[in-house]
């Protein structure tokens, strides 16, 4: 028998919301027009139920039909990179030695989130002048830097993170005589196309 993933995650969705609204089985079920085992095969994801029961239950509910489907949809939208496997890409203003390799992405949502790993190679230059829209997260995996953030500068270490608005200039200000790496996440709102 073929995995129902799309049942299971209406199933619970449909759990998850009937709770929400702190109703029992028995509640969502007569008010649905179902019997209570139906309602239970469903939130199980036992079986498909037709549009027509879909409709009743969203009804109840109080919500658009559509917004039962949202957890699958959310859930299709998965990016996984095995280690040492993430695209090598040349981001707008690197400079030379600075190593960007992503680690994934996300195709749908009002947000982007673009996660490096970032390489700083011995012969890296230092370079402030980055600023870009959203936030930046830091945390230092290996070696040392010191960072510079708008008039500031952190001397980041392993274990190190720094959480900042990269709408100001940042960047490496000063590095190690040897090879530096840290995770970079940054976070902004997708612009409409």
């Amino acid at each position: 028998m073929p995995e129902r993933s799309l049942e299971k995650a209406l199933g619970n969705q449909i759990r998850t919301i009937r709770r929400q609204h702190d109703l029992s089985v028995a509640d969502l079920a007569s008010a649905a027009g179902i019997s209570n085992g139906m309602l239970s095969k469903i939130e199980n994801g036992g079986i498909s139920p037709s549009l027509s029961t879909l409709q009743a239950i969203s009804g109840v509910l109080q919500i658009p039909l559509s917004s039962l489907f949202a957890s699958f949809e959310e859930r299709q939208d998965c990016s996984y990179v095995p280690a040492g496997k993430g695209l090598s890409i040349e981001r707008r203003g690197t400079k030379v030695g600075h190593v960007y390799q992503l680690l994934g992405h996300v195709l749908r949502g009002d947000v982007a989130v673009e996660p490096y790993l970032i390489t700083l190679r011995e012969n890296a230059a230092p370079h402030t002048s980055f600023r870009h829209s959203g936030v930046e997260f830091l945390y230092m995996l290996k070696g040392d830097v010191h960072y510079r953030h708008g008039s500031e500068v952190y001397h980041l270490t392993p274990g190190d993170a720094l959480l900042f608005d990269s709408a100001a200039q940042h960047g490496p200000e000063k590095l190690s005589d040897q090879e530096t790496s840290y995770l970079s996440v940054i976070v902004y709102p997708r612009t409409e196309a």
